[in-house]
């Protein structure tokens, strides 16, 4: 909640109260990555690996990637050999992954204001401890952070999440950006809150992947916390020091 009740709200979006943020291409430029390290393991083999595959991966767990790869490409791979093989290229990788443009800026001005935070991401547990261990700063300011299991959908990863935020989330929440969060915003309105979608798609996400989204963006710098009832970034955050009287 905004300390001193202070809404900057315009009638166009609802009052956010808590925020749920991707990972992958939304906090930090990794997606491309995984797209080089596949396009490697493609390559190893004599096999392609096309913009129109890279496309059909958006929003997908490592898993599920593997899967969808191995069947495209035709690799002499088997799931398992080709997420493991993944995995060891992203341990190299992952930690010098790229913020994306905004993402400290938004993710400390939130934090300033005590907005609550979580973290809710298809990557693996393995993943997500590689770039944070890299920035402790930047994840520690979340509230919670959960990462999906091998074959966990994360619309529902996103609702535990929301079930272990304190206060719950029962009003208007903020997600920025999950590219498959369109689907998930009616799975969640049945739960009692509104998910307002704001996307900063990939630009070769087609628009119709994009139509339900509440707010498209090309950046996070282009985000203004003011049209959901945040304050803006122009202003100074509430002192947390106890003021020094002089006599």
């Amino acid at each position: 909640m905004i300390p001193g009740g202070k809404s900057f709200c315009t009638r166009h979006y609802k009052k956010v109260t808590h925020c749920l943020f991707d990972l992958d291409g939304t906090l930090l430029d990794s997606e491309v990555m995984y797209h080089t390290m596949i396009g490697q393991i493609c390559e190893k083999y004599g096999k392609s690996y096309s913009k129109d595959n890279a496309v059909q991966i958006f929003g997908m767990t490592d898993r599920e990637v593997s899967e969808e790869v191995c069947a495209r490409t035709r690799l002499p791979l088997s799931v398992d050999e080709f997420e493991r093989q993944l995995l060891d290229l992203a341990r190299n990788k992952l930690p010098i992954a790229p913020e994306k443009p905004g993402a400290d800026r938004l993710l400390t001005h939130l934090f300033d204001y005590k907005v609550p935070m979580a973290l809710a991401t298809n990557s693996t547990e393995q993943s997500v401890r590689l770039v944070s261990i890299a920035r402790p700063k930047l994840f520690g300011m979340f509230n919670h952070m959960w990462t999906a299991a091998s074959r966990t959908r994360t619309s529902t990863s996103w609702r535990r999440v929301a079930s272990r935020t304190n206060p719950s989330p029962h009003n208007a929440s903020c997600s920025k950006t999950p590219r498959w969060a369109c689907r998930l915003q009616s799975r969640l309105a049945c739960s009692g809150w509104c998910l307002q979608v704001v996307m900063v798609p990939d630009p070769r996400l087609g628009r119709e992947r994009t139509r339900q989204a509440t707010l498209v963006l090309r950046s996070l710098r282009d985000f203004k916390p003011e049209l959901f009832g945040l304050p803006p970034f122009n202003e100074a955050p509430p002192s947390t020091t106890v003021p020094i009287h002089h006599s």
